[in-house]
């Protein structure tokens, strides 16, 4: 086992002062939720991780073109370093109002008919605000959770969302990615660790869950939290050390 210092976490752009940021969004919020949203407030950057309130958070979309594709499924799992509350995990199917290719039914299993019963997104989005409210979002490959959602909102509201967020893909590659391969590893028909949410899981030795359901995919990603931080960090690490 070994830890990571501070120094050594590297993001890929400036990190801003969350707490700054969400008094400066409430203020110019022009939807009521997310002016409440950015009103719950955001942890500092100092507090120790063992402090923190996660939300595991995960999205099952049409595709993966943000410009083109939309959200179907939303699941979300709050926990600490302690504890998931499972028991307050919630998960939604929403209208994308967009054409579902056949490829994406086969791998996350909605169908046609499910999504035109579904709401749209804008009817659940008050419930998904306040769970998500004053908590760090907890995602495996941010690109997704943060353009996707940020994009569905715009076009409902026209405003988006901003929010702190650790990305467990991201750890991951931090973790096992931090060396490149050498030039002998290469010969040797070696490749990089993959960064996988299930590939990831295994080093740690937590189960195996079938991949490609919101809120299974959530919990996984929150179990992985946990065993990263117990690998390789420690509970009083500040959370600015790895949030984004």
């Amino acid at each position: 086992m070994f830890y990571l210092r501070p120094t050594e976490i590297q993001h890929s752009y400036q990190v801003p002062p969350w707490p700054e940021l969400f008094s400066e969004l409430a203020r110019s919020a022009r939807d009521y939720r997310l002016e409440r949203f950015y009103r719950a407030g955001a942890v500092s950057g100092d507090t120790p991780l063992s402090e923190v309130p996660f939300v595991a958070m995960d999205f099952e979309t049409t595709g993966l073109n943000v410009k083109k594709d939309a959200i179907v499924s939303i699941g979300l799992v709050p926990f600490t370093l302690q504890r998931i509350r499972w028991h307050q995990a919630k998960h939604w199917i929403v209208n994308p109002h967009k054409p579902m290719a056949e490829e994406a039914v086969v791998i996350h299993g909605i169908t046609h008919s499910e999504i035109q019963t579904a709401p749209d997104l804008l009817l659940v989005l008050d419930e998904l605000l306040t769970a998500l409210a004053g908590a760090v979002v907890v995602v495996h490959h941010k690109q997704i959770e943060r353009s996707f959602l940020a994009s569905a909102l715009q076009a409902r509201l026209t405003e988006g969302i901003e929010f702190p967020v650790v990305d467990t893909m991201e750890l991951e590659a931090l973790i096992h990615r931090a060396k490149p391969l050498g030039l002998w590893a290469r010969l040797r028909g070696q490749k990089p660790a993959s960064i996988r949410l299930s590939d990831s899981r295994s080093r740690y030795h937590l189960p195996f869950y079938q991949p490609h359901h919101a809120l299974t995919d959530a919990l996984a990603t929150a179990e992985l939290l946990q065993a990263q931080i117990a690998h390789h960090y420690q509970p009083d690490t500040a959370i600015g050390d790895i949030w984004g």
